[in-house]
């Protein structure tokens, strides 16, 4: 009893521990929760309309994407194209669902047909698609690659949903029409024609400096045109980079190097202890040897015409003795000595014809090719004995026994072409040769039976020997260039000021304002995503210094200012909105002035001229003499003919316009030809425009950048 009255008497404070209890408990599923609600944005690039990009799909597809790309795209521009291809897919798949839209079996398998309707490996013995095949094809993967069972259900997928969007288009454009009512405004918007006489009075007849404005002005200016100033969040940065490039004691340095090649010299001979003479570059008859051991590009045989010669050097090298050097000169990063080894006259372009035979391991060898290199070269002989009898024939083994597609259907023949335009060993048989030699000559395609049919012209070729030695900064220049970027750093670092600290060193501030969440690309320094990451980081604040390396060297960076998404800052904004809010205040000022209520009083008020314009038409917004002036000519079109207008504030200047003429369109007994074009008008901008409209209706989150995708 005494326990339950002391249970009583404390009723109140079990209350609270009990609600304490449930209160952490609640707390505590919350944590769990927000745990899972932060792992499920992690894991989500991006939601369109409801529908998220998973993460792991997501880096999937853009491996692959970048595996079949190769070089030829930065990692950024292939994320940017799957994100496109992500959202565009999401984006289509809303209208779908929405419709009930889906591709029935019997149209997949219509769309697969003219898919690979020119896929020989789902021909048969007729040439035409067989389904058995395709079948085949991918049950055969399905239990042997995984891998390749995936692409093709990737492909598939994708096939489909392209099969989709067409249908989706298609019943968008059969859903529009040119009805007789739009065909006649159509016409009439043509045909309808007036005369004017006008007076502009220029905008730019105010000086910009007589007009003031305000900041507050400006301000309520984006405010009343908020989706013309709607921006994305941004930053601002500014950089002086430091480049590891050659000094001129590094050039001079290259430059003396390559001049010591020139001549003979002695070197002390440490295996036989005497001094012995090595021949220079002047001297040495094995030039090909000694340009691959001193230079850094390697000896070219290739006899050239003086056009394909450096520029800085070409008529000092053509009009060298065989045997001569010029240089040490400079050309494209590099000093070079370069010797005139042989010349020689070369037709200015010829005509062959040829039969290729390629054999196993050749390029132009199909799999289905059995010929050894032995065999082919038996064919080949076999051949051109026959058609050195009779040279006739030289088509009909075109047709029989070359693989070259590109020349099968013209007899073999390649039309007059330059020096060089073929494989080395092509061209120097047609070039080196004279019209009707014949012969066979072995290429990385096979061994080709060829003809010289005809050649034009004479010029001189030269074969040239160069020693290039690349332009490189030394190790002293390296160093420099690292000490000057590191005090520069450590100064503005420790609260110098970054553009005064520039100036005094002689460095050039480079200003990058507007950068995006998902740039990549920075003014002056090509591709820096890290340098973008970091300033859109948590931990960067505005005034902070980093370093970037770049490509040769390095780059102090500030972050100069954080824009917030949303409307534009008044001084951003000052560029586009300044000239408009001058302009009204200029049209007041016109207007405030004006007492004349015709043309040629307003003309003498304003020392100017009256002017004509014809035939305009509402297709044709132009005033001749004026420029585009779409309010001005509506006004025209809205007056009767002999009646002048009151003062409009156009694009250009303020106008009065007076009426002399009007035509009206020709009327039509029928509307349909001008309806139609109204129709295919329409109809032409669905391909272009449609999804744009369907994506600008979108609900988009993008998390790549948050999620650090990019």
């Amino acid at each position: 009893m005494a326990i339950l009255s002391k249970i009583r008497q404390r009723t109140l404070f079990l209350i609270v521990i009990i609600a304490l209890a449930l209160f952490s408990f609640v707390l505590a599923d919350l944590f769990q929760n927000g745990n899972a609600f932060s792992a499920k944005s992690q894991n989500t690039v991006g939601v369109v309309n409801g529908k998220e990009i998973d993460r792991v799909s997501f880096l999937q597809k853009v491996e692959l994407a970048q595996r079949q790309a190769g070089a030829t795209a930065t990692n950024n521009q292939v994320v940017n194209n799957v994100w496109e291809q992500e959202v565009r897919r999401a984006v289509m798949e809303t209208q779908f669902e929405k419709l009930g839209m889906t591709v029935e079996k019997d149209q997949m398998r219509d769309a697969l047909k003219t898919a690979m309707a020119s896929n020989p490996d789902f021909l048969n013995e007729a040439g035409l698609f067989d389904e058995n095949k395709l079948n085949e094809y991918i049950a055969n993967i399905k239990e042997t690659s995984p891998e390749a069972y995936q692409s093709w259900v990737d492909y598939e997928q994708t096939l489909a949903a392209n099969t989709l969007q067409q249908n989706y288009f298609n019943m968008v454009k059969a859903g529009l029409s040119g009805t007789l009512a739009e065909g006649e405004l159509e016409h009439n918007l043509e045909g309808n024609k007036v005369d004017v006489q006008f007076v502009q009075i220029p905008y730019a007849s105010i000086p910009d400096s007589t007009v003031t404005v305000s900041k507050s002005e400006i301000s309520s200016y984006i405010n009343e045109h908020e989706k013309q100033y709607e921006v994305e969040a941004s930053r601002d940065i500014r950089y002086v980079e430091f480049r590891e490039v050659a000094s001129v004691e590094d050039e001079n340095a290259v430059k003396a190097e390559l001049a010591s090649l020139l001549n003979d010299k002695e070197e002390y001979n440490e295996t036989l202890k005497r001094n012995d003479t090595v021949k220079g570059f002047l001297n040495v008859d094995e030039n090909e040897e000694y340009v691959n051991a001193h230079s850094d590009i390697k000896f070219n045989e290739r006899f050239v015409f003086k056009s394909s010669l450096p520029t800085v050097s070409a008529d000092s090298i053509f009009n060298l003795n065989v045997g001569e050097v010029y240089g040490p000169y400079k050309d494209n990063g590099y000093f070079k000595l370069s010797k005139l080894v042989a010349e020689k006259q070369v037709p200015d372009s010829v005509k062959t014809r040829h039969i290729l035979i390629p054999f196993l391991g050749s390029n132009a060898a199909t799999a289905e090719e059995t010929k050894t290199e032995a065999q082919a070269k038996i064919l080949a002989d076999s051949l051109l004995g026959v058609i050195k009898a009779n040279r006739s024939k030289f088509a009909d083994f075109v047709k029989d026994y070359s693989v070259d597609t590109g020349s099968i259907e013209n007899g073999g023949e390649y039309d007059f072409h330059p020096y060089n335009t073929m494989v080395p060993e092509f061209n120097d048989f047609e070039f080196d040769g004279k019209t009707g030699d014949l012969g066979i000559v072995k290429t990385v395609f096979g061994f080709h039976i060829m003809e010289i049919l005809g050649q034009k012209g004479s010029n001189k070729v030269a074969q040239v020997a160069t020693i290039a030695r690349k332009i490189e900064p030394s190790d002293e220049t390296v160093d420099k260039v690292f000490r000057d970027a590191s005090n520069f750093e450590i100064a503005v670092a420790d609260g110098a000021d970054f553009q005064a600290t520039a100036t005094e060193s002689k460095y050039a501030v480079r200003p990058v304002n507007g950068i995006k969440v998902l740039d990549e690309n920075i003014p002056g320094v090509g591709a820096q995503r890290p340098m973008v990451r970091w300033a859109f980081s948590d931990e960067a604040e505005v005034g902070d210094i980093k370093r970037f390396n770049i490509p040769n060297g390095y780059a102090i960076v500030q972050l100069v200012a954080k824009h917030k998404e949303g409307l534009m800052d008044v001084e951003e904004a000052s560029v586009t909105a300044l000239p408009e809010i001058r302009k009204q205040k200029k049209a007041e000022i016109i207007r405030n002035r004006v007492n004349a209520t015709d043309l040629q009083a307003l003309a003498t008020a304003e020392n100017t001229s009256v002017k004509s314009s014809s035939a305009i038409n509402m297709k044709n917004l132009t005033l001749t003499g004026a420029g585009r002036e779409p309010l001005v000519i509506g006004t025209a079109f809205g007056l009767e003919e002999g009646e002048t207008s009151d003062l409009i504030d156009g694009a250009f200047g303020v106008y009065m316009v007076k009426v002399t003429k009007k035509e009206p369109a020709v009327a039509l007994d029928n509307y349909q030809a001008a309806a139609n074009r109204v129709e295919q008008q329409k109809v032409n901008v669905v391909n272009t425009k449609l999804y744009q409209a369907l994506k600008d209706a979108a609900e988009i989150e993008d998390n790549r950048a948050k999620n650090q995708i990019q």
